[in-house]
Formats: structure tokens, C-alpha cells, sequence
């Protein structure tokens, strides 16, 4: 469920009319709802009652200031996988002791950043990794919390691009090397080993990879508390996915996947952390843009927007569904025609959909993305030096720009062109 409906006609975000936050901002632009980001993550809490828990919000999902803030004042903990991301969550004012480090990546300037300004655990990814952290930790005088993050050869069975629990990804180790790692872990100096960390995927819209990773993290939990690690967390990821096309069949609902947590290694005394982003933020969003063309092709019609794949870069990267509407509700019963709706950027993959079926539009008309909340306006560049577009964000009948849209002197005047030139 969200909070982008049809009233009167008008495709409303909560109660504010499209139209009017596109008066004021212009096109094209991504509008979030607080009402649906509270209740995505409520499903979530709700559905963890009766285990000790820390619901994470993955940032890389989206990372606006607002939206974070927004999490954090409902408890939310946050994923981060970037020394970036770490102190966008501090200056939102998240506390260190709710914020997880993920990633295989980190680097000395990141592990010492999150030591010295405080962090919940790093999720460790290699030994490689270990070693150097221990040796920042140790150089700090302070001890760095670790999970290791196992690869269970788990096929999530999403797309190959977001797939991350096979034993051919580059996360994690392998699971049969837990032994060893932990073993490592723990004589380390500057370490503290205090849990198990496991991520398989992305947009998973079936329960069986879960409770196939799951079940070989308790076996794992029990074996390493026998080895003497005191295992009291378990940091089981994120990945359950959204309904992109309405007419697709729904994925698990949240308390399905919460009953699965508890049923697996509800008994095990751990806490439990999960890391939702897209479940949470997906549908928390829409991205709005103008009809610039339409344009008649050789056996195909044109909807040339104002909105490009540097705005929204999941159809070409992904050859991701987003399900496409007017922003005037169209008449029941009327004819629907095929496009492919495209953007104004020189790429052929510069195409959100083809042969999509759509009702009559104009040039000028608006038309909106739904489910365009995550991994949206945060992967968006300026490629054909076009600006990053403005992110509002939604409350009741209010509205406010969270991010403006910069000039094109604002973004010519970043470049230092050298005395010599």
C-alpha cells in the first residue's frame, strides 16, 4: 500500500495534487510520502514483536537527509555501506550504536571514521578486511565489532545484477570457512566477535531463499557457540521485494518473513537485525515528469518525456518494470494505445518501457512513475550535464523541497579549469 491515489481525478501524493507540487518545482521531479515510508517500516517492527530486534534501513537505497532523519525519529537503525553513508546517517542524527557497516570495501579512513565516531559493528567481508581492521582499531586504542558475513551459496533466484549469496558473488566468505575466520577473529587484538551476518539478495519475491540461508546461519550459530564465540546477534540482511507491476502476484508480505525469522532462530537468544531498503522506500516514492513529444515512429509511437535514464536508471540497467500513469486519472473504458516511452538523453537504452500499453497523452501532460522510491533518484548523475532533479518530500496537505535542483552555473562552476588551460 502507499499513499499516491487518484481524487477527483487528480493523482494525489497523501492529500497534495500533483499538479501543484509540479507548479512550484517544475518537471521533472521525485516526491516521497512520510504516511507510507511510517507504515513500511511499522510492518516491519510489527512483524519482529516478541524477539529482540533493530530494524536497519538500508541507505543505498535512499539517502536524503529526510528520508533518514524521518526513520531515525521512528527508531529505525541504519545499513551503511560507505564512509558517505556514515556520515549522511550521523549528521541526520542517528547514533553510532545503530548504525551497521556493510560492504567489501572499506577502507582505513572508513573503518577509523565509524571507530572514532561511533558504530554498532562493521560487517566484515574477508580476512583481508579483519586483519586491517584490527590493525586500525588496535592503532586507535579501541575495539571494533564484527559480524562476519558468511555466503551460504544461496540462489535468491532475483536478477543476476542484485544477487549476492551465490558462491560465485563477490560478498562474504564462504560458509565453509566460517571455522577458520571466527577462529582468526578472535585472537585478533582491537576485535570483538559478536555475531553472523548474512545478505543473499535483492528484490526476492520468494520465502524458500531466506529459510535456505537462514537455517545454515542457526547451524552455524550453534557450531560456533560450541567452539566457545559468544554468538548474541544475527544481522540476517534485507532483500524482500515490491510489487513493480500491478498485476503481478505479490511477494511475501513482512509478517510471513518476520514468522519465518522467529520460526528459524527464534529460540537461539540472539538478537535479531534486518536491513530493509526497497521494501521500505519503494513505494514511499514516485518520480513525476512532463510529456515533451509524441512522436509517430515506423511501427511504433513515441512518448518522449523530460525525465531520462540519468533521473532513473533501474529500466536500463535493470530492464526494470516501473508501472507508468497519468497524472489525470483517465476515463473508464477508454482506448489504451502501445508506446515506448523514452527520454530525451543520446542513448538507445535511454528507454523506460516499450509497447506500453498507456491512454491518450498530450504534449505537456504529467505522468508518473510508481515504486520509483528506492534505488531512484540516489543513483541518478548529471550525464548531458542534466541537473539531479528535486526530491520533495510530503506530509498531509504539506510539502517541501528536500533536494533542490542545481543551477547549470552551480554545476559548471564545480570544474576548475587550471591556469594553464
Amino acid at each position: 500500500m502507499d499513499h499516491f491515489l487518484y481524487r477527483d481525478g487528480i493523482l494525489h501524493a497523501e492529500d497534495v495534487p500533483v499538479p501543484r507540487i509540479a507548479a512550484s518545482v517544475g518537471t521533472p521531479f521525485y516526491v516521497y510520502s512520510t504516511a507510507t515510508l511510517t507504515r513500511h517500516y511499522h510492518l516491519f517492527k510489527d512483524a519482529l514483536v516478541g524477539i529482540d530486534n533493530l530494524v536497519c534501513f538500508a541507505m543505498k537505497s535512499n539517502s536524503n537527509q529526510a528520508v533518514i532523519a524521518h526513520l531515525a525519529g521512528l527508531g529505525a537503525g541504519m545499513d551503511v555501506v560507505s564512509g558517505g553513508e556514515y556520515a549522511r546517517a550521523r549528521a541526520a542524527g542517528v547514533p553510532g550504536d545503530r548504525i551497521v557497516f556493510s560492504g567489501v570495501g572499506k577502507t582505513e579512513n572508513e573503518m577509523r571514521a565509524a571507530l572514532t565516531g561511533g558504530i554498532r559493528q562493521f560487517n566484515v567481508e574477508s580476512e583481508p578486511e579483519l586483519d586491517r581492521l584490527s590493525a586500525v582499531a588496535t592503532s586507535l586504542g579501541l575495539t571494533a565489532p564484527i559480524t562476519v558475513r558468511v555466503n551460504p551459496d544461496v540462489d535468491a533466484k532475483t536478477h543476476e545484477k542484485i544477487a549476492t549469496g551465490k558462491s560465485d558473488n563477490k560478498f562474504g566468505i564462504p560458509i565453509s570457512r566460517a571455522d577458520a575466520v571466527y577462529a582468526h577473529a578472535a585472537a585478533l587484538p582491537g576485535i570483538e566477535v559478536v555475531g553472523i551476518d548474512v545478505h543473499i539478495g535483492s528484490q526476492l519475491t520468494d520465502l524458500a531463499p531466506f529459510e535456505a540461508a537462514y537455517q545454515k546461519v542457526r547451524d552455524l550459530t550453534l557450531h560456533l557457540r560450541a567452539q566457545g564465540h559468544a554468538i548474541r546477534r544475527l544481522d540476517l540482511g534485507g532483500g524482500l521485494g515490491i510489487p513493480y507491476e500491478r498485476s503481478n502476484t505479490a511477494p511475501p508480505l513482512p509478517t510471513e518473513y518476520g514468522a519465518l525469522i522467529k520460526r528459524v532462530v527464534g529460540d537461539l537468544d540472539v538478537e535479531v537485525e534486518i536491513e530493509p531498503g526497497r521494501l521500505i522506500s519503494g513505494n514511499a516514492g514516485i518520480l513525476v515528469a512532463g510529456v515533451i513529444y509524441v512522436k509517430q515512429g515506423e511501427g511504433r509511437d513515441f512518448l518522449i518525456l523530460d525525465a531520462a535514464m540519468n533521473d532513473l536508471i533501474r529500466p536500463a540497467m535493470y530492464g526494470a518494470w516501473h508501472d507508468i500513469v497519468p497524472v489525470v486519472e483517465p476515463e473508464v473504458g477508454v482506448d489504451q494505445a502501445p508506446y515506448d516511452i523514452v527520454g530525451p538523453v543520446c542513448e538507445t537504452g535511454d528507454t523506460f518501457a516499450k509497447s506500453r500499453p498507456m491512454p491518450p497523452v498530450a504534449p505537456g501532460d504529467l505522468v508518473a512513475f510508481r515504486s520509483a522510491g528506492a534505488y531512484g533518484a540516489v543513483m541518478a548523475s548529471e550525464y548531458n550535464t542534466r541537473p539531479l532533479i528535486p526530491e520533495v518530500m510530503v506530509k498531509n496537505e504539506h510539502f517541501a523541497v528536500i533536494r533542490p535542483r542545481p543551477t547549470f552555473d552551480e554545476i559548471i562552476n564545480r570544474d576548475i579549469v587550471p591556469e594553464w588551460v
